[in-house]
Parts: structure tokens; C-alpha cells; sequence
């Protein structure tokens, strides 16, 4: 089944992984683009532009009612603006059976204490995504689909790419990080599309359990510990997020027929020999 799908970030590190994936799969999409000089970009990669922002609701409403399909992978981090955006493009489908797929995270669960969580382990966000619950109750209660995915890596970027830059880790690096490819979280967003029933939630995680100090010395042998109150001058609540400790899973029952293709790189194999080497 081939789908109308319209796409905000699209032009994201993730967005565009999952725009290559759908156009991949034989999908036509529309992916919201704020610049013109985006728009050629998307334009580049098959995908057709439509002008716009989250903060334009008669935009989003729009492109939400004339697709078959809406992935929102995009975000202001504003959850007032983030709340308004969801809000219109679930009022906007005539039908509740048509796909909606919101983009969370996983540290909406917080520190899970050395237990593996899947999806119902109750939430717990840290302060820096404290919003996103409620944004994610409002797409369930609308018939939509919650992805929360781990830390996501792969083509030389997402916070891994930090640590090659920094040579330098929060905290002791004892926690650990729930990961994911962005190809293979690209490939779960076109199968949750097409399979996953309303009001579904997944965590798109790949079950490895590196600890952060192993990922950051794969990153640079030299890195070292930024202690916590010195990372908050700089990083502000986005130190705290790095140094929570989570091991995470997904109970979701993904279908065969979605299962991608074998030997995409752990994320320590990509930082010493892949996507990460300059």
C-alpha cells in the first residue's frame, strides 16, 4: 500500500532519514520546510516542500487533512507550541483510522534504576522534556501512534557526534544509554505507518547496553569526565539528560514483514570505523 504522507522535520537529522525511507519505500511525501533553501534540499531528495512552520496550526491542519498519513518528527521544544501543532493535525484527519505517528523520546521515563523498561513502565521526565507526556496522552487519546526513540546514532551525527567533538563525557559515565540506528528507527516509522494499530505506543530502541564511558572512549581514546555541576554552567538541563541511567526495551510485536536489513553497525563499530571517522 503506497501512501500520501506528510512529513514535519523533514529536513532533521531524523526527519530526513525517515524521508529516504518512505521515498525508499514507494511513498510520495510532503515534508514541511521552513526556508526556501530547505525546500530545495527536500526537493533534492524527492520529497515535495510545503512552506511553513510549527507555529502556523492552518498549515499544519491543512497538510494533515489532504495526506493519507502524518509523521511528526519535528519539534520547536516549546511544549505549548509542540501541544498546538499536535492538536491541529489530529483535529484535521477526517478519519481516525488514518495514521498519526508523534515523535517522543525515552527520557520521558527518567532513570530506570538498572530494571529494563518497556511500554508500560510508567512515565517519570526529567525536566528538560517534562511536556512531552502530555503531548503524547493527547495523540494515544486521538487514536494516534507514540514512537519514543533512544539515543539515536548512525551517519555521523545525533549526541554521539557530540563526544567525538568534546573528547569529553557527563558525569561518570557509569549509566548507560538506550540506542538506536537512525536507518532502523527510519525503517520502524514506515512500518509503524503502515501496521501499528491506533493508539499504539513503541520504544524504538536496538536492546544494546553500552555503558556512556565505553561509547565515549569508542568516540575519542582521550575522553574525559565533565563533572556534572560543571556541564550544567554550560548545557543547562541537557546535562542532566545525559546522565540519566536507562535500559530500555519495546514489547511492540513489529511484524515480520518489517524486519530490516542485518548488519547496520553497533554504535561502538561506527564511531571507531564508520559514519563518525573524518
Amino acid at each position: 500500500m503506497q501512501l500520501n504522507v506528510f512529513l514535519t522535520g523533514a529536513t532533521g537529522y531524523i526527519g530526513s532519514a525517515i524521508a529516504d525511507a518512505l521515498v525508499s519505500a514507494g511513498h510520495s511525501v510532503a515534508g514541511l520546510a521552513r526556508t526556501d533553501a530547505a525546500a530545495r534540499k527536500l526537493e533534492a531528495r524527492g520529497v515535495t516542500p510545503l512552506l511553513g512552520d510549527l507555529q502556523s496550526p492552518a498549515t499544519l491542519a491543512k497538510a494533515a487533512a489532504e495526506s493519507d498519513g502524518v509523521i511528526h518528527a519535528g519539534t520547536t521544544n516549546d511544549g505549548a507550541i509542540d501541544r498546538e501543532a499536535v492538536r491541529a493535525m489530529l483535529a484535521a484527519r477526517r478519519d481516525r483510522a488514518k495514521p498519526f505517528i508523534y515523535t517522543s523520546g525515552i527520557w520521558v521515563l527518567g532513570d530506570t534504576g538498572g530494571q529494563v523498561a518497556d511500554e508500560s513502565w510508567p512515565v517519570n521526565p526529567i525536566p528538560l522534556v517534562a511536556w512531552r507526556p502530555g503531548v503524547e496522552q493527547l495523540a494515544l487519546d486521538t487514536a494516534g501512534i507514540v514512537i519514543r526513540p533512544g539515543v539515536v546514532y548512525g551517519r555521523g551525527g545525533g549526541i554521539p557526534a557530540d563526544l567525538v567533538k568534546s573528547a569529553r563525557y557527563v558525569g561518570t559515565g557509569e549509566n548507560h544509554w538506550p540506542l538506536i540506528h537512525v536507518d532502523d528507527l527510519a525503517a520502524l516509522y514506515v512500518c509503524a505507518l503502515l501496521y501499528a494499530k491506533p493508539g499504539t505506543l513503541i520504544h524504538a530502541v536496538d536492546g544494546s547496553r553500552y555503558s556512556v564511558r565505553d561509547i565515549a572512549m569508542a568516540a575519542n581514546p582521550q575522553a574525559e569526565s565533565w563533572p556534572l555541576e560543571e556541564a550544567r554552567k554550560t548545557l543547562g538541563a541537557f546535562a542532566d539528560a545525559l546522565v540519566i541511567d536507562q535500559l530500555v526495551t519495546s514489547a511492540w510485536p513489529k511484524p515480520a514483514s518489517c524486519e530490516g536489513p542485518s548488519g547496520r553497525p553497533t554504535l561502538l563499530e561506527d564511531l571507531r570505523h564508520g559514519s563518525y571517522i573524518k
